[in-house]
């Protein structure tokens, strides 16, 4: 296995900050590393550095001569009048890359939606992003260096860009290595077969794990169990040499200095804290058994123009949709952009009508929102994050404590330094940060998140599914990340584009397969294992005789498990209604809600089974 680049003692400072110290790594032949740690850690910086676009203060980066590097930066210049066949593959002629299956696929995956002869400056940032990573991927370079690569692709274009990179740089006897920096989890399971971790906790260390994200995690756990043992056994020395020197004859007092350095060494052996980032549970408004009903909805987009690209007559997004949001429900949103994903959540909190149905809102509901830019903090640039957070409440009791607006940003990892600095000056973690807290502050019961990952580090991923796994409210999320959708959702939709909103009971796999379908001109006949869910009008998809593949059968699998888990919610929800309806006898407009929502969940449940036992035909 050749050896293709080294880093040689890397040390680097940033004012008083140590952001790297003394790194040694190096990458082979068919190596493909994972890259994470905290915002603001030098995950980028370290790619930069071994790209050789930044100097380090100390050490050195060597690289076998002969190899190719490229590196996708988190930057975008551009010059006027290049256009996107330009960017990707230069002055070379059609015939030069055309031919190639390899280039022809790297166009399928990531330009079909774009024109090659169109100038990159009037692209939109992800546009641009996804042109710069075509061409490196076209040219394919010995050594390749992506920085968030995943960042604004869809989850069909994440699914190829893991599929490319791990056949290209993983197949037996590849010439090439891969490194990457990104946040989203699934895409490092499904690449990266080793992990470096910059820790970020002013050591400027570089920790290497074997596999994937998976293995790195229980790695971690490991890491923190023996870390615990250490404490504990600190503990009680500790206990002991202060015992001691209370105990301790005044007329030994010029003696214990022995003693003291003892103590003191074992304090300074205390490493630093790893996680400091907590996301705490605050309490929720009661939710009524109605919460947010789309009622025969249709929306039309606006007429567009009469050139290029024009749509005279308007376009559908949704066409006559019933959609029923019930307490508690858990719903994850996937589907290309444009379909209409961001114009769904408009319509759940009330910032749009639709142009045909009604959405019908319970008297007990109160919505959040987080955005994807989080614009809303932009108005409050002027403030500091602690003021932010006071404008919304100045304290809020958890688990029987008050905690000032201070500590609650402590909590969210902002140093003290930083809960004072103003929102202008944050970095996009942390306004993303803020912006959650001041929701969760105001205490809503349904939560709608778009796109929430953008800017988190995995550890802040972590915390937030951490918290939602115990969110009481209704939950939506629309995400590319197919990590946090399988982990915080108990059922997903997709929006294809039809008009219709369609549930997935086989989750984003059969999503993947219905866009296959499509692409292929057969979306109507992609297998699909269990008619809509309740609610969903028109947004079944179809069933029909399943094609017995191992990825069909990986698809059942993964629908039985989610069946399951949402069979499992209905139980407890039916045995706590139950119990209402004992508690609430007397009072007859009460039971007859209580019973309602009985009859909703028992159609639900049955639809469930009949898809479960069609999903079990599939995964015998």
């Amino acid at each position: 296995m050749a050896h293709l680049l080294g880093a040689d003692g890397i040390s680097l400072r940033i004012a008083t900050r140590t952001l790297l110290s003394d790194v040694s790594l190096g990458l082979d032949d068919g190596d493909r590393v994972g890259v994470v740690g905290p915002n603001g850690a030098g995950k980028s910086t370290l790619l930069r550095i071994l790209a050789g676009l930044s100097e380090a203060d100390a050490g050195r980066v060597t690289r076998v001569g002969g190899s190719t590097l490229g590196m996708l930066d988190q930057r975008d210049d551009v010059p006027d009048g290049v256009t996107v066949l330009d960017l990707v593959h230069g002055s070379a002629d059609i015939h030069e890359w055309a031919s190639d299956a390899r280039v022809r696929a790297v166009h399928e995956g990531l330009l079909a939606d774009l024109d090659l002869d169109a100038p990159v400056t009037t692209l939109s940032g992800g546009q641009r992003r996804r042109v710069a990573l075509a061409g490196l991927l076209a040219d394919d370079p010995d050594v390749l260096l992506l920085d968030e690569p995943t960042n604004h692709l869809d989850v069909e274009g994440v699914a190829w860009l893991a599929e490319h990179l791990a056949t290209r740089y993983g197949r037996p006897g590849a010439r090439g290595a891969l490194v990457v920096v990104t946040h989203d989890r699934w895409f490092l399971d499904a690449v990266c077969t080793r992990m470096w971790e910059v820790r970020g906790d002013g050591s400027g260390a570089v920790d290497g794990y074997d596999g994937g994200y998976g293995a790195y995690i229980l790695a971690r756990a490991e890491r923190a169990r023996l870390a615990a043992v250490a404490a504990e056994k600190r503990d009680n020395l500790l206990r002991k040499e202060l015992a001691w020197l209370h105990r301790g004859a005044k007329a030994r007092s010029s003696k214990p200095k022995f003693r003291l350095d003892a103590a003191a060494a074992l304090i300074a052996d205390e490493p630093p804290p790893r996680d400091e980032l907590e996301l705490t549970q605050m309490a929720t408004k009661r939710l009524g058994k109605d919460v947010l009903d789309l009622e025969d909805v249709t929306v039309v987009l606006p007429p567009r123009g009469d050139g290029p690209g024009s749509d005279p007559a308007g376009r559908v997004l949704f066409d006559h949709v019933t959609w029923r949001l019930g307490p508690g429900d858990r719903y994850g949103v996937v589907g290309v952009n444009g379909v209409g994903k961001t114009t769904l959540l408009a319509l759940l909190t009330g910032r749009r009508s639709p142009d045909g149905g009604r959405v019908r809102r319970g008297k007990t509901i109160e919505v959040a929102q987080l955005s994807q830019e989080v614009h809303e903090l932009d108005e409050l640039g002027h403030l500091t994050a602690v003021e932010v957070v006071e404008r919304e409440r100045g304290r809020i009791e958890i688990d029987g404590k008050e905690l000032t607006a201070a500590q609650l940003t402590e909590r969210l990892g902002f140093t003290r330094e930083r809960a004072y600095t103003k929102v202008e000056s944050l970095s996009g973690g942390e306004r993303r940060r803020l912006q959650l807290l001041r929701l969760l502050v105001a205490e809503p019961n349904v939560l709608l998140l778009d796109e929430p990952t953008n800017d988190l580090d995995t550890d802040t991923l972590a915390a937030l599914e951490d918290l939602l796994d115990g969110w009481p409210g209704t939950l939506i999320v629309v995400s590319h990340d197919r990590y946090l959708l399988e982990r915080v959702a108990d059922r997903q939709v997709a929006l294809l584009g039809d008009g219709r909103i369609r549930d997935l009971p086989g989750g984003v796999e059969e999503y993947l397969a219905l866009r296959r379908g499509a692409r292929a001109g057969a979306s109507d006949s992609a297998t699909s294992y269990g008619t809509s869910g309740a609610g969903l009008r028109g947004g079944g998809v179809e069933s029909s005789a399943p094609v017995r593949t191992q990825a069909e059968i990986r698809v059942a699998k993964k629908a039985i498990s989610r069946i399951e888990r949402r069979l499992e919610r209905i139980a407890e929800e039916e045995a706590q209604l139950h119990e209402d309806m004992v508690t609430q006898a007397t009072d007859f407009e009460a039971v007859g809600g209580l019973d309602a929502r009985l009859k909703e969940l028992a159609t639900e449940k049955g639809e469930l089974e009949m898809a479960w036992l069609e999903a079990a035909e599939v995964a015998e």
